[in-house]
């Protein structure tokens, strides 16, 4: 079911949805109704990056186009949806990025060196399931993780944040197709899944956005 229920959710991010995102998501929604600016999301991110760095549920890689230093790097995407992956892939190929096509509610195998940072933003709010369920996602990610490597991102809680009429609205409406599944995310759910797999939690809600890193203790 959650497999199948993955493919679905991913199925939205069609060429016209993604022509629209950046504006639409990261310009009015994040800003009006998440009230977690977008250039607070990107200076976590130029805060965070390495050099060796793992972007997943790329979308179309915003913050891989506007935050990541023109110097030699190796950068990695991974997402289930391949026109995400061309988009992010053809706006960002200087960096000659690696591209891996994958469900990852499942076992990664990529078969590739480990990354020294993973970036994860608003994926997990998309992803079925309850923190306790799709917090899997942690386990298979540090698995391509080098040792002292940093997993951080952000994601949208449905639970014990606050929410005005229309964000309350839209994330309810998101839900209801699909788009989301987030309506008992919470912090403390979201807490006991990053520990599980990581040191040093650090997390950080901002309006309806949590903004989460964690260290790869394995």
């Amino acid at each position: 079911m959650h497999k199948e229920a993955v493919v679905a959710g991913q199925a939205v991010y069609t060429k016209k949805v993604l022509s629209i995102y950046d504006l639409w998501v990261l310009g009015f929604s994040n800003h009006y109704l998440w009230k977690c600016p977008t250039t607070l999301i990107g200076r976590k991110f130029e805060e965070l990056v390495s050099i060796n760095h793992l972007d997943v549920g790329v979308g179309t890689g915003y913050y891989l186009k506007n935050h990541l230093s023109q110097v030699e790097r190796r950068v990695g995407l991974v997402d289930l949806n391949e026109n995400s992956l061309d988009s992010t892939a053809n706006a960002i190929q200087h960096f000659k990025p690696e591209i891996y096509r994958a469900n990852v509610l499942e076992p990664l195998s990529l078969g590739c060196d480990k990354f020294d940072s993973i970036s994860i933003n608003y994926l997990l709010h998309c992803l079925p399931g309850s923190f306790s369920e799709k917090g899997v996602i942690f386990e298979y990610l540090k698995e391509v993780l080098n040792d002292g490597g940093i997993l951080f991102g952000s994601t949208i809680l449905g639970q014990g944040v606050p929410k005005n009429m229309f964000a309350e609205k839209l994330m309810n409406f998101y839900n209801s197709k699909g788009i989301f599944s987030n309506s008992n995310d919470d912090l403390s759910t979201l807490k006991l899944a990053l520990e599980k797999n990581f040191s040093n939690v650090n997390i950080h809600v901002v309006g309806c956005v949590a903004l989460f890193s964690g260290i790869n203790k394995s």
